[in-house]
C-alpha cells in the first residue's frame, strides 16, 4: 500500500491534493494508495470535503521505515515526519521552491511546478486522464486552486491556474465566486480554534539566515476576530517558542482576503528587525500592516532578512 500526504498543519491544498493523487493511483495505475493527513484539518477544507462529498482522511500519527509513500504539496523535511528519510519516497509532487534535505535510496519521480497550487500540478500530471475525473474530483481539484489562489487575489496564481479551474467550474456548473466565498467563510470561522491551534492552523517551518522560524498565517474575511485575540496570541506564540527546541520564534501573519493585506504581529525586538529590514515598515508598536502582502510562499518567505 502506498500512503500519499502533504504536510504537517494540512490546508485545503496539502489535503485535497493527497486524495487527488491516491485517486489517480488507484485508478489509472497498479497501486493501491490511501490519502492521509498530518494533523486536524481546518474549517475551510472540511467544508470542502463535504460539499463534496469526500471522507475525511484518516490522520497519520507515524510512518516505519521502508515504508512506500508519496509526498505532495512540500518538499521540506521540516514540514514531515522526522524519520521521513527511512520511508521509500516513490514520487514527490509539488508547487514550492525546492528546499533541499530529502534524500532517497533509488531514483524517484519528482515533479516541482510553479503553479499557485499543487493541484494544477497533479492536473497536468493526469493527461487525459483528467477528462475521466469524477464530480468530486473535479470538485477538489477546483476547491484547491481558489484556495492556494484566494480566488486569483494572490500573485502566485497563473494562467494556468485560472484556466484549470474555470473549466473545472463550467463543467460542475458552479459559480467560482460563490463556491470561494463560501469557502473563506468558513476558514474565517476561527472561534473554537484555541491561540496555540491558531498560531499552528497553518504553519511553516523555514530557515532565515542561522535562525529556524515559524512562518504561521491565517487567511480570514474578518481580520478583526483575530486580531482582537492578540494578547492571548502573543502568549501562546512565546509560549510554543519556548517549548519547541527546534524553533527560534514565530512570525504571524494575519491576511485579509478582502482588503488583500497582511497584518503581522511584532511583539519583539527581534521581530520587529525582521520585519522592518524586509518590508521598509517602522518598528513602532506591537503590529505593522502591510499592504498587498497576500502569498507567504512569493511575498512573505522570499523576502525574510534576518538582522546582521
Amino acid at each position: 500500500m502506498v500512503k500519499v500526504f502533504g504536510h504537517i498543519s494540512p490546508d485545503t491544498d496539502a489535503t485535497g491534493s493527497a486524495i487527488l493523487w491516491a485517486w489517480y493511483l488507484n485508478a489509472h495505475t497498479t497501486f493501491d494508495a490511501v490519502p492521509y493527513v498530518l494533523g486536524s484539518l481546518n474549517k475551510e477544507t472540511a467544508f470542502v470535503l463535504n460539499c463534496w462529498e469526500i471522507p475525511e482522511p484518516a490522520l497519520l500519527e507515524a510512518v516505519s521505515p521502508k515504508e512506500d509513500v508519496v509526498i505532495v504539496d512540500t518538499n521540506n523535511p521540516q514540514e514531515l515526519f522526522s524519520n521521513i528519510l527511512e520511508t521509500s519516497i516513490l514520487q514527490i509532487i509539488d508547487h514550492h521552491r525546492l528546499v533541499g534535505g530529502l534524500s532517497t535510496s533509488s531514483p524517484i519521480e519528482v515533479t516541482l511546478k510553479p503553479h499557485a497550487s499543487t493541484a494544477t500540478v497533479i492536473f497536468d500530471l493526469l493527461g487525459s486522464h483528467a477528462e475521466t475525473m469524477p464530480e468530486n474530483m473535479m470538485g477538489i481539484m477546483l476547491s484547491c486552486i481558489l484556495s492556494d489562489t484566494l480566488e486569483f487575489r494572490s500573485p502566485t496564481t497563473t494562467p494556468h491556474d485560472k484556466n484549470v479551474a474555470e473549466m473545472l467550474a463550467k463543467k460542475l456548473g458552479i459559480e467560482i465566486s460563490e463556491h470561494a466565498t463560501e469557502m473563506f467563510d468558513a476558514k474565517s470561522d476561527v472561534s473554537d480554534f484555541t491561540d496555540a491551534g491558531l498560531v499552528h492552523l497553518d504553519s511553516k517551518k523555514t530557515e532565515i539566515g542561522s535562525k529556524n522560524f515559524r512562518v504561521s498565517v491565517v487567511e480570514t474575511t474578518n481580520p478583526q476576530l483575530v486580531l482582537d485575540r492578540k494578547d492571548s496570541l502573543i502568549t501562546a506564540i512565546k509560549d510554543i517558542v519556548a517549548s519547541e527546541s527546534d524553533v527560534d520564534d514565530v512570525l504571524f501573519f494575519v491576511v485579509d482576503i478582502l482588503k488583500e493585506e497582511a497584518t503581522v504581529f511584532t511583539y519583539n525586538e527581534l521581530i520587529k528587525d525582521i520585519i522592518a529590514l524586509s518590508f521598509g515598515v517602522s518598528r513602532e508598536g506591537d503590529t505593522q500592516v502591510l499592504p498587498g502582502i497576500v502569498s507567504r510562499k512569493k511575498q512573505i518567505i522570499p523576502m525574510l532578512k534576518l538582522p546582521e
